[in-house]
This record gives structure tokens, C-alpha cells and sequence, in this order.
């Protein structure tokens, strides 16, 4: 049986059950946080790694001659030098599609909440205009009725496809644009194709050359004024200076990120400094994953990436 580590268990958050993984091997340590220079103690006696952000570069691989796994708790790979890994004969599985009903869950919500203004609101609320008000209800900013509406998805995954399934469920008008940087090879119609006609765009595609700054200011003025933008996907994909310019423009109808380019945003970000400004804006800290039911759900994916390869 192999020996296990978890170099950042706090990244799965509270009250997660790692039972499974412990049934896979003889021994498992955990650790709450590592850094890289950490992961290479921790790791001397390992057979296999279990990781979510922390960096295993080439250096800290070429150091482990026990390793022979790395499980990664997310679908991306960005920090595992996997050419070392392949090198030196280092499995290297990740988990994907563990947060579906989490993210698409979450997807709405921000689609929803634009539709409906709730950030000009609350802020009303907040600010006594309700209480102020002649009239039994408060009006000043129109909302948008999703049934009938054309939602415009880039990228038809998993998690995509599922978002379309609820967006249906609510009268929208779904299409799937071609994949970006792929349009002569697909049969779908293009994001600019589709934009004009688009009441909301939702992003599900991964970050790359032909996705960085898919959603730009020349886009953006191709499209409705009153178009809502969710972007659940990687933050990079759209444009996010020229999206808040165009909301702060009135060319936006609304914006809802999860996510941005560098995470956590320590050095601060224009889309944080604005949500203090009365637009349809709203920033979540890339937490569409979170739900309880998900983070168990990445352990489970990694037990079995483990029983799998031990009877490989």
C-alpha cells in the first residue's frame, strides 16, 4: 500500500470526510498549507503527492525519486511541470467535472441576480430609497424577464451543457458558439455571429491564446447595451477594463465574474474598486465550486484516481 501526503487540505475547506483516500493507502499525512520549498520535505518519503495550488516545479520533482503519483484536487495542471513528471515517470490525474451542479448552481445565480438588478437594489434598500418611497415599490432600474431571451454559451462541456439544461428551464433561448480559434473547422455559428442577437453570455472554456480577451471592447460594441455577461470560466476571458468601461457607459447591461486573473487579487483589481459605484456589477471569489456536495466529491474522484492507478 502506498504512502500518501496532502501538502493543502485547507484548500478543500471545512468539514471534509478524507476517508476515501484513506482507505487507498497505507499511510496519509496531512498538511493544511506547504510552500514549494515545504512540498520537498514533505514529500521525501512519498508515494504519492496530493496537491491543489501549491507548485511542483522541475527542481522539486528531480529532488523525489519515490514519487510516482501526483493527484491533483482540480482540473487544472498549471502548477505540476508535467514534462519533468512524464520524465521521470510520475503519473499525474486530476479530478474533473466534480462541481457541476456547483458551478452551474452558481452560474444562475449571477445571471439572475443582474436580470433582476439585485445589486442597484440592494443598494437602495440599503440606502432608504424603499423606505422614501411614494409608491408601495421601487422602479428606477428595469429588470429583464430571462423567458424568451437568447443566451449565447461558449463552451458546450459538462458544466456548459448543464448550464444550458437550467437556462432552458426558464424559457431562454440557448446557442452554443463555435469554439474560438476553431470557427472554420465548426458548424456552429461564431461568437460574432451571435453576439448582436445575444440578451446574455455565459463563458464555460478554459483559458488559452484563443480565448484571452474573447469578450474585448470591439465585441462589446457589437453587442446590445443591455446584454448581461457572466463569466464563471477563467478570469482573463473576457476583457474586464473595457467590460466595467462599458458598463459604467451604459453599454453593458450587467456583469457577474467569479473569477480573475490573479487569485487571490492582493494587489486589488479595477472590477473590486467599482463595486462600490451604483452599476449591475457583482465580483464572487471564484467559490461557484464550494459547495459541500462538490469538495466531497473531489476526494471520492481521488480515490478512485488511486485505486485505478494502483491496479494499473
Amino acid at each position: 500500500m502506498p504512502h500518501a501526503v496532502i501538502l493543502d487540505a485547507e484548500s478543500l475547506g471545512p468539514k471534509i470526510d478524507l476517508t476515501a483516500i484513506e482507505e487507498t493507502v497505507s499511510h496519509l499525512e496531512v498538511f493544511q498549507q506547504s510552500s514549494t520549498d515545504q512540498a520537498l520535505e514533505r514529500l521525501a518519503n512519498a508515494d504519492i503527492a496530493i496537491v491543489n495550488k501549491v507548485v511542483l516545479d522541475a527542481n522539486t520533482l528531480q529532488q523525489l525519486p519515490k514519487l510516482r503519483l501526483i493527484c491533483v484536487l482540480a482540473t487544472g495542471l498549471n502548477n505540476i511541470d508535467l514534462e519533468t513528471a512524464k520524465d521521470r515517470n510520475i503519473e499525474v490525474k486530476n479530478v474533473a467535472a466534480y462541481g457541476t451542479a456547483s458551478v452551474s448552481q452558481h452560474t444562475l445565480m449571477l445571471m439572475l441576480a443582474l436580470a433582476n438588478r439585485l445589486p442597484l437594489y440592494q443598494r437602495d434598500v440599503a440606502a432608504g430609497e424603499w423606505q422614501r418611497s411614494a409608491f408601495f415599490c421601487l422602479q428606477d432600474h428595469p429588470t429583464l424577464q430571462l423567458a424568451g431571451k437568447h443566451l449565447v454559451m461558449v463552451g458546450q462541456g459538462e458544466l456548459g451543457s448543464e448550464v444550458a439544461r437550467l437556462a432552458e428551464a426558464f424559457g431562454m433561448r440557448v446557442t452554443f458558439a463555435a469554439r474560438p480559434g476553431n470557427e472554420a473547422n465548426d458548424q456552429r455559428a461564431s461568437l460574432d455571429d451571435l453576439l448582436p442577437d445575444a440578451d446574455v453570455i455565459s463563458l464555460h472554456c478554459p483559458l488559452s491564446d484563443a480565448t484571452k480577451h474573447l469578450i474585448n471592447s470591439e465585441r462589446l460594441a457589437n453587442a446590445k447595451p443591455s446584454l448581461l455577461l457572466v463569466n464563471c470560466a477563467r478570469g482573463g476571458v473576457i476583457d474586464e477594463l473595457a467590460a466595467l468601461e462599458a458598463l459604467r457607459s451604459g453599454k453593458l447591461g450587467g456583469l457577474g465574474v467569479d473569477v480573475l486573473p490573479a487569485e487571490p487579487p492582493k494587489d486589488g483589481h479595477p472590477l473590486l474598486d467599482a463595486l462600490s459605484e451604483p452599476l449591475n456589477l457583482i465580483v464572487t471569489p471564484h467559490n461557484a465550486w464550494i459547495t459541500p456536495e462538490a469538495r466531497q466529491n473531489i476526494v471520492a474522484l481521488t480515490a478512485k484516481n488511486i485505486s485505478e492507478w494502483k491496479s494499473a
